[in-house]
């Protein structure tokens, strides 16, 4: 038995086509059922996923708490079998993925953490430009030279991963401060999930036969979209970074102003970039300025909470 978990927030845009893929997914032969976990959402969410519920081995649950790593802990609590399987509400499996995944986990007992192929499915055409942007950050497509085998926690994708299910069971859960809440935050729930369990001693395997597609929408290919982003992507990086090694923390006051410094240089390489008209190198380093914008932006709300915290400590000892 497999358990496949799914958070959306109004995701009415897309749910329909997703959840019809669903219904022609291969069912291994040890069963599986998905969990639709809604976030708060205020439009036909609970309506739709409803109506598939007499078609698919489907549960629905309701979490108000903004978050998306929130919903999924909520859905934890339905978990059955051995394996968890994760992914989003605008990703299209493959009707073999459940199959492929299985296989995976039952042929190689070695690991605890399955991450399979992410490839676009793109609304419309992107631009060309779109091309030197990274993919992975970006749009959380895996890359097309990870071989099958042991790999990196950090490139299990959350559209596409499978975790052993005594994982959970043992009371491991999602941080609930990283991840998509509201228009502003620090990327890389599952990542720093995965990236824990790899601390922890836990292996990655990448199964390159479990394919799935992430829908990229038209408004997704606009550079203003993709440099809030890269914001996001750089407070994000700084979380994960700090755990890794505590010593990463802001210098003065909450603000990390060795890393506001480097915000200089990407400027200058955005000015010398404009005046050659070399527009891939403009692109470049802006996305090098935002990514360290959102990487200052996230030192300083984590320097700042701990300050606050320290001060209500002393208040109280």
């Amino acid at each position: 038995m497999l358990t496949v978990f799914m958070a959306t927030r109004n995701g009415e845009g897309t749910l329909p086509s997703v959840l019809e893929a669903f219904t022609r997914l291969q069912s291994p032969n040890s069963g599986w059922k998905l969990v639709v976990v809604d976030n708060g959402s205020t439009d036909r969410t609970r309506e739709i996923v409803t109506a598939f519920q007499a078609r698919l081995p489907l549960a629905y649950e309701f979490e108000p708490k903004p978050g998306k790593n929130a919903a999924l802990n909520t859905g934890l609590a339905y978990l059955e079998g051995d394996l968890a399987v994760f992914t989003d509400d605008d990703v299209f499996p493959r009707e073999d993925w459940l199959v492929r995944l299985r296989k995976a986990a039952d042929s190689q007992p070695f690991y605890t953490m399955f991450g399979g192929v992410v490839l676009p499915r793109w609304e419309v055409s992107p631009p060309e430009w779109l091309s030197w942007a990274p993919p992975g950050p970006v749009y959380t497509l895996t890359d097309p030279e990870i071989s099958d085998g042991t790999t990196l926690p950090a490139l299990v994708f959350g559209p596409n991963m499978a975790i052993r299910a005594h994982i959970f069971q043992s009371g491991i859960r999602f941080d609930t401060s990283i991840g998509p809440q509201g228009a502003a935050y620090a990327m890389g729930s599952e990542t720093e999930l995965t990236e824990r369990l790899g601390r922890q001693g836990h292996k990655a395997c990448h199964v390159s036969a479990a394919v799935v597609e992430h829908f990229i929408r038209k408004y997704q290919m606009e550079k203003s979209w993709v440099f809030r982003r890269a914001v996001r992507y750089g407070r994000g990086h700084f979380r994960r970074a700090r755990a890794e090694d505590p010593s990463v923390y802001p210098n003065f006051l909450g603000l990390p102003l060795r890393l506001a410094v480097k915000l200089v240089k990407p400027s200058f390489r955005i000015a010398a970039a404009s005046l050659r008209s070399d527009d891939r190198k403009v692109f470049s380093a802006r996305w090098d300025f935002h990514f360290l914008l959102g990487y200052v932006i996230e030192a300083f709300f984590v320097g700042r909470d701990a300050q606050s915290n320290g001060e209500r400590l002393a208040c109280s000892s």
